[in-house]
């Protein structure tokens, strides 16, 4: 899988936001000194997460930006595409042949899109509220229990 610095910078920023109970809008600048993450380039994901509905902007002193809709209302995958940033599994484009092997589809082309189809499913099936409200603990449990059945079965 490969999700670019844009798609994993915008999901910490949306979920920084989400976290902050205050209710003001918050600055890019504090959002930058917690995440580690330069302002300029908070500054363009920004521009696209207001483009795409997810937040709002407040100018002036104690501006910043807030949730344009309630976190439960915003799923990953809504954040993801804001930032212009599909998930990767193939070398080519998605379900399209265009790069994979000899313009044709590789052996493991079909595998490799329907993961990608299932990853999407599940980001959107996850909202910024599941993540602030850590809901998404119990489906790691989940995860591990399935993969721990797997390795007893195969051993």
């Amino acid at each position: 899988m490969k999700m670019s610095t844009k798609g994993r910078y915008a999901v910490m920023a949306m979920i920084d936001i989400a976290q902050d109970t205050s209710g003001s809008p918050v600055s890019l600048a504090a959002i930058a000194e917690r995440q580690d993450i330069s302002q300029e380039y908070l500054e363009q994901l920004f521009a696209k997460l207001r483009r795409a509905g997810l937040v709002e902007s407040a100018r002036g002193p104690g501006g910043g930006y807030r949730l344009a809709r309630t976190a439960d209302l915003i799923s990953m995958a809504e954040i993801i595409i804001a930032a212009d940033e599909p998930l990767r599994v193939t070398r080519c484009g998605g379900d399209a042949v265009d790069g994979c092997v000899r313009g044709e589809r590789c052996c493991a082309h079909d595998l490799w899109s329907s993961l990608g189809r299932q990853m999407m499913y599940f980001l959107s099936s996850v909202t910024l509220d599941d993540v602030v409200s850590k809901r998404n603990l119990a489906l790691a449990a989940s995860i591990k229990q399935t993969k721990d059945r797997y390795i007893r079965k195969t051993a």
